[in-house]
Order: C-alpha cells, then structure tokens, then sequence
C-alpha cells in the first residue's frame, strides 16, 4: 500500500539517504507532479528537517535552491516536500573520474554564484560537497545546493561543539573545532574542485581526523594541481572570520583561464 502524507503526497520509492532519514520520489496525487520527499524519523530527536525548512524560507526565491512545498509530521516521521532534481556532481564525476580544467572552471563559477547568494545572506552550508549540488531534472545548465540541515547563521569566532561536515571536504577550522563562516564554504569548495581534476584526494580513505587535517595543510604546496585551483584554496585560507569572499574576483580570474584555455587548447 502506497504511504500517503498531507492526504495529497504519495512515497514511490527511496532515491537516497543521509544522517537525517531518507529521500524518496514521490507524487502529489492531485496535480501528478513528481517531488522530492525527505523523511526524518521522529525517534532520532535530531529533527533536522525542521531548521532546513526555516532555511529555504528565508531563502525562498533565490534561483539556486529548491522550493519547499511542505513541512509537516505524523506519529513516526517529520517530512519535507522540495522540488525534485537530477543529477548531482557527485554522479558525474562517478561517470567520468576526472573532469577538464576548462569544465571545472566552468563549473566553478557556477559554485561562486551559488555560495554569494547564500554568503550575503549571512549564512554558511557547513557541508559543502559533491553530493549536495543537484542539477535541475530538465534543464542541465542550472545547479542548485541542497541539504541545508546543519546551516546556520554565521556566529561569532569561537569554539564549536565539535566536527561539523564531511571530512573529506570540511576546512581546516572545522578540524580545530571552531565556528564556520563563508570562507569555510569556500575552502570546500576548492577541495571539491582539486578533487573533480584529480579524481581523489591525498587523504581520501583516511579515517583518522588528524591524519587528514595534516594532508589537508600541505595540499596548498602541491605541485599536482593547477595553480589557479590552489589560488583559490589559499585565498579561502587568508580571508578572516565574517569576511564574505569577493566572488567577482574569484570569477574573473576564472573566466580569463578559459580563455587562455580556449586559445592554446
């Protein structure tokens, strides 16, 4: 028997997961439109979902992030309906290995307008990475960024209650367990993008938290990577706590790689 929420949307089947619950394609049985429907069980006291739904309603109308359609819970679960998307970065490059300079930065530039919407908006992701930036189901040139269950207002400089995102992406300052801002959304970024060139990273496989944080300090010296990746890694790195990075900057020296790529290539 189909599980029916809000007497109008019906789970089909489970599309993925995360620390939160699940997410499932579903329906609206009354207009036939297909969605995206996270399930967070009420019994893991995490309630999650309920600050990501505060998170896209104050993002409501930015061209970068789904649209929630409804929050709500039952006797079992809390649940959000959001718009549903395609393919994440994740999938393509498990589809490829490696992606061109020229895409990256192509991409890239993509990435620095999505984090200036969300950064002059005073807020950080603080999981940054491949799996959260979804194309759009139909249109393949837009990107959005998802799961928003542990963003937050940027908070004064101090210490936080511990590791917070992936490890393999999360910043230097994530490791020292201290409070996020936009130039930690930003570090991530350029360790998502030395990844998309390479492939993998040094530290990948690495449990230990020490062992990656080590790996993670030296990269900027790496000779395996493209300077202007590691510029922006180094520019993430400089910029202090609150700062909000000058993406028109980042994006320019992009746009002015590709076409000396495009000359020479």
């Amino acid at each position: 028997m189909e599980k029916m929420i809000n007497n109008k949307y019906v789970l089909l089947h489970k599309i993925g997961s995360g620390s939160f619950g699940a997410i499932y394609r579903g329906q609206n049985k009354r207009t036939k439109e297909y969605i995206a429907i996270k399930v967070e069980p009420i019994r893991s006291g995490t309630n999650l979902l309920k600050n990501e739904s505060k998170i896209y309603q104050y993002l409501l109308g930015c061209e970068y992030v789904p649209r929630v359609k409804w929050y709500g819970k039952d006797d079992s679960a809390y649940y959000m309906v959001i718009d549903l998307l395609g393919h994440s970065l994740q999938d393509c490059i498990n589809q490829v290995s490696t992606f061109s300079l020229a895409l990256i930065l192509k991409i890239g530039m993509r990435l620095f307008a999505i984090l200036h919407a969300i950064h002059k908006r005073r807020l950080v992701h603080r999981d940054i990475k491949p799996d959260n930036f979804l194309f759009d189901a139909h249109e393949q040139q837009q990107l959005y960024l998802v799961d928003f269950g542990i963003c937050k207002v940027v908070q004064e400089n101090r210490p936080s209650n511990g590791f917070v995102g992936s490890k393999n992406y999360a910043s230097i300052r994530a490791h020292e367990y201290l409070e996020l801002s936009a130039r930690d959304d930003l570090e991530s970024t350029a360790y998502m993008m030395l990844y998309f060139y390479a492939g993998w990273l040094p530290w990948n496989g690495d449990d230990r938290l020490d062992d990656i944080l080590v790996k993670k300090t030296a990269i900027e010296n790496s000779e395996r990577y493209p300077i202007i990746l590691l510029d922006v890694l180094r520019y993430a790195r400089i910029l202090e706590h609150g700062d909000i990075p000058d993406y028109s900057i980042l994006s320019n020296m992009f746009s002015r790689e590709l076409d000396i790529l495009s000359k020479t290539g």
